[in-house]
């Protein structure tokens, strides 16, 4: 529980996108069971892909207003596509160890029982992915969606190391 309290004092913003990330992987797991035992029982990652992609247009909006909001002084369309793009690497990163999972270990039926195939798809998207893709976008998120105010003047400086003009000797 103090590391917890330490966690909300020292990196607010790393609190709140937990909290987003909570909510988003709930949103996530009622779409994909959803369409998983309801509508497309035969194509389980694009069921865990949908429920991702919801939970990250209501990402975006939380992590906009709330988790960050003391960044992103980007115009909106440009942090919208900053946030597809590291999104859509999300995705690929979630999604990526349940397309193993089933298709590269064979942890479907027939090949195991029932039991086994849900409990190897939990095991694999929801918790595997997700831990995977939850550090990538924290830290793609800091980096250029919603980096910190100097970190963002530093880069567009004319006078930044990238940017200024070298003379050659």
């Amino acid at each position: 529980m103090h590391a917890v309290i330490k966690l909300v004092r020292e990196h607010p913003s790393a609190a709140r996108f937990l909290v987003v990330g909570g909510v988003g992987f709930v949103i996530t797991m009622v779409i994909n069971y959803g369409l998983k035992l309801f509508v497309i029982p035969q194509h389980p990652v694009t069921a865990l892909a949908v429920g991702i992609i919801v939970a990250t247009v209501f990402s975006y909006w939380m992590n906009k207003k709330w988790s960050f909001d003391d960044r992103g002084e980007r115009h909106t369309a440009h942090e919208m596509l900053l946030f597809v793009i590291v999104s859509v690497v999300g995705v690929a990163i979630n999604s990526a160890p349940a397309y193993v999972s089933r298709y590269g270990l064979g942890l479907e039926v027939p090949n195991v029982s029932l039991a086994t195939q849900e409990i190897a798809d939990f095991v694999s998207g929801p918790i595997i992915g997700t831990l995977l893709a939850m550090v990538f976008r924290y830290w793609a998120m800091n980096k250029w969606v919603f980096p910190k105010r100097a970190e963002l003047v530093d880069v567009l400086s004319p006078t930044s190391p990238s940017t200024s003009p070298t003379t050659t000797v």
